[in-house]
Protein backbone atom coordinates (compact mmCIF):
# COMPACT_ATOMS: atom_id res chain seq x y z
CA UNK A 1 0.00 0.00 0.00
CA UNK A 2 1.42 3.37 -1.05
CA UNK A 3 1.96 6.00 1.59
CA UNK A 4 -0.15 9.15 1.35
CA UNK A 5 1.44 12.41 0.27
CA UNK A 6 2.55 14.34 3.36
CA UNK A 7 -0.15 16.69 4.49
CA UNK A 8 2.10 18.96 6.44
CA UNK A 9 5.14 21.00 5.93
CA UNK A 10 6.30 19.64 9.29
CA UNK A 11 6.54 16.06 8.04
CA UNK A 12 9.06 17.10 5.42
CA UNK A 13 10.98 19.22 7.93
CA UNK A 14 11.19 16.32 10.36
CA UNK A 15 12.40 13.96 7.63
CA UNK A 16 15.01 16.50 6.53
CA UNK A 17 16.26 16.88 10.09
CA UNK A 18 16.59 13.10 10.44
CA UNK A 19 18.42 12.77 7.11
CA UNK A 20 20.76 15.71 7.88
CA UNK A 21 21.58 14.05 11.21
CA UNK A 22 22.46 10.76 9.51
CA UNK A 23 24.23 11.83 6.30
CA UNK A 24 24.90 15.53 6.86
CA UNK A 25 23.48 18.48 5.01
CA UNK A 26 25.80 18.10 2.02
CA UNK A 27 25.28 14.34 1.91
CA UNK A 28 21.49 14.62 1.79
CA UNK A 29 19.57 15.23 -1.41
CA UNK A 30 15.99 16.35 -1.84
CA UNK A 31 15.31 12.90 -3.29
CA UNK A 32 16.62 11.34 -0.06
CA UNK A 33 14.20 13.49 1.93
CA UNK A 34 11.31 12.66 -0.38
CA UNK A 35 12.06 8.95 -0.07
CA UNK A 36 12.15 9.24 3.74
CA UNK A 37 8.73 10.91 3.73
CA UNK A 38 7.27 8.61 1.10
CA UNK A 39 6.53 11.28 -1.48
CA UNK A 40 8.02 12.64 -4.68
CA UNK A 41 10.78 15.19 -4.95
CA UNK A 42 8.19 17.45 -6.62
CA UNK A 43 6.11 17.33 -3.45
CA UNK A 44 9.11 18.42 -1.40
CA UNK A 45 9.71 21.24 -3.88
CA UNK A 46 6.06 22.25 -3.61
CA UNK A 47 6.64 22.92 0.10
CA UNK A 48 10.23 24.22 -0.11
CA UNK A 49 11.98 26.08 -2.93
CA UNK A 50 15.19 24.08 -2.42
CA UNK A 51 17.31 22.28 0.16
CA UNK A 52 18.64 25.61 1.47
CA UNK A 53 15.07 26.73 2.23
CA UNK A 54 14.53 23.54 4.23
CA UNK A 55 17.68 24.16 6.24
CA UNK A 56 16.78 27.81 6.75
CA UNK A 57 13.40 26.88 8.17
CA UNK A 58 14.90 24.19 10.41
CA UNK A 59 17.42 26.66 11.78
CA UNK A 60 15.16 29.75 11.93
CA UNK A 61 14.18 29.42 15.62
CA UNK A 62 17.82 29.03 16.73
CA UNK A 63 18.94 31.90 14.52
CA UNK A 64 16.19 34.14 15.92
CA UNK A 65 17.46 33.46 19.46
CA UNK A 66 21.05 34.11 18.29
CA UNK A 67 19.95 37.42 16.76
CA UNK A 68 18.20 38.39 20.01
CA UNK A 69 21.38 37.57 21.95
CA UNK A 70 23.38 39.70 19.52
CA UNK A 71 20.98 42.60 20.13
CA UNK A 72 21.35 42.18 23.92
CA UNK A 73 25.12 42.32 23.56
CA UNK A 74 25.10 45.58 21.60
CA UNK A 75 26.78 48.29 23.63
CA UNK A 76 28.04 45.97 26.38
CA UNK A 77 31.70 45.60 27.23
CA UNK A 78 33.98 43.83 29.63
CA UNK A 79 32.59 41.54 32.30
CA UNK A 80 28.99 42.44 31.43
CA UNK A 81 29.53 41.32 27.81
CA UNK A 82 31.16 38.09 29.00
CA UNK A 83 28.29 37.30 31.38
CA UNK A 84 25.54 37.99 28.82
CA UNK A 85 27.41 36.08 26.10
CA UNK A 86 28.11 33.11 28.39
CA UNK A 87 24.61 32.71 29.76
CA UNK A 88 22.92 33.57 26.46
CA UNK A 89 24.94 31.22 24.31
CA UNK A 90 24.79 28.37 26.80
CA UNK A 91 21.00 28.74 26.96
CA UNK A 92 20.77 28.81 23.15
CA UNK A 93 23.06 25.80 22.70
CA UNK A 94 21.26 23.72 25.33
CA UNK A 95 17.84 24.59 23.91
CA UNK A 96 18.80 23.92 20.27
CA UNK A 97 21.31 21.13 20.73
CA UNK A 98 19.50 18.81 18.33
CA UNK A 99 19.81 21.41 15.55
CA UNK A 100 23.48 21.90 16.42
CA UNK A 101 24.05 18.14 16.35
CA UNK A 102 22.54 17.69 12.92
CA UNK A 103 24.87 20.25 11.41
CA UNK A 104 27.96 19.11 13.27
CA UNK A 105 31.10 19.63 11.25
CA UNK A 106 29.34 21.54 8.48
CA UNK A 107 29.13 25.04 9.99
CA UNK A 108 32.00 26.56 7.97
CA UNK A 109 30.42 25.50 4.67
CA UNK A 110 26.95 26.54 5.74
CA UNK A 111 28.12 30.00 6.74
CA UNK A 112 29.11 30.55 3.11
CA UNK A 113 25.48 30.33 2.02
CA UNK A 114 23.75 33.70 1.59
CA UNK A 115 20.94 32.80 4.01
CA UNK A 116 23.49 32.31 6.81
CA UNK A 117 26.06 35.00 6.00
CA UNK A 118 24.90 37.21 8.87
CA UNK A 119 25.42 34.34 11.34
CA UNK A 120 29.18 34.57 10.72
CA UNK A 121 29.12 38.26 11.67
CA UNK A 122 27.09 37.52 14.81
CA UNK A 123 29.57 34.76 15.72
CA UNK A 124 32.45 37.21 15.44
CA UNK A 125 30.65 39.67 17.75
CA UNK A 126 29.88 36.83 20.16
CA UNK A 127 33.56 35.86 20.28
CA UNK A 128 34.43 39.50 21.00
CA UNK A 129 31.88 39.52 23.84
CA UNK A 130 33.27 36.27 25.29
CA UNK A 131 36.69 37.96 25.20
CA UNK A 132 35.27 40.95 27.07
CA UNK A 133 35.99 43.02 23.94
CA UNK A 134 39.70 42.56 24.58
CA UNK A 135 42.18 42.62 21.70
CA UNK A 136 44.56 40.28 23.53
CA UNK A 137 45.11 37.15 21.44
CA UNK A 138 44.87 34.94 24.54
CA UNK A 139 41.42 36.35 25.38
CA UNK A 140 40.15 35.86 21.82
CA UNK A 141 41.58 32.32 21.67
CA UNK A 142 39.86 31.40 24.94
CA UNK A 143 36.64 32.95 23.62
CA UNK A 144 36.70 30.89 20.42
CA UNK A 145 37.50 27.69 22.31
CA UNK A 146 34.59 28.36 24.68
CA UNK A 147 32.14 29.12 21.86
CA UNK A 148 33.10 26.05 19.84
CA UNK A 149 33.31 23.89 22.96
CA UNK A 150 29.80 24.80 24.07
CA UNK A 151 28.37 23.91 20.65
CA UNK A 152 30.33 20.66 20.41
CA UNK A 153 29.44 19.62 23.95
CA UNK A 154 25.74 20.25 23.41
CA UNK A 155 25.82 18.26 20.17
CA UNK A 156 27.64 15.39 21.88
CA UNK A 157 25.57 15.18 25.06
CA UNK A 158 22.05 15.25 23.67
CA UNK A 159 20.67 13.06 26.47
CA UNK A 160 22.02 14.92 29.51
CA UNK A 161 19.15 16.80 31.16
CA UNK A 162 19.17 20.58 30.66
CA UNK A 163 19.28 21.18 34.42
CA UNK A 164 22.59 19.24 34.56
CA UNK A 165 24.15 20.44 31.32
CA UNK A 166 23.52 24.18 31.71
CA UNK A 167 25.29 24.69 35.07
CA UNK A 168 28.20 22.48 34.01
CA UNK A 169 28.70 24.54 30.86
CA UNK A 170 28.42 27.84 32.72
CA UNK A 171 31.04 26.68 35.22
CA UNK A 172 33.43 25.83 32.38
CA UNK A 173 32.76 29.17 30.69
CA UNK A 174 33.58 31.09 33.87
CA UNK A 175 36.78 29.11 34.43
CA UNK A 176 37.98 29.29 30.82
CA UNK A 177 37.51 32.97 30.05
CA UNK A 178 40.12 35.53 31.01
CA UNK A 179 38.72 37.90 33.62
CA UNK A 180 38.25 41.41 32.35
CA UNK A 181 39.87 44.13 34.41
Amino acid sequence: MARAVPETHGEILAAAARRFAVTGYKGTSLQDIARAVGCSKATVLYHFANKEALLSELMAPAIAVLEALDARLAGTTGAEAQEIAGEGFVDLAVRFRRQIALLRGEFPDLLQQPAFAHVQQISERLIAAFAGNSDRPSARIAALVVLAGIAETCAEFIDIPDEELRPALLAVVRRALEPVT
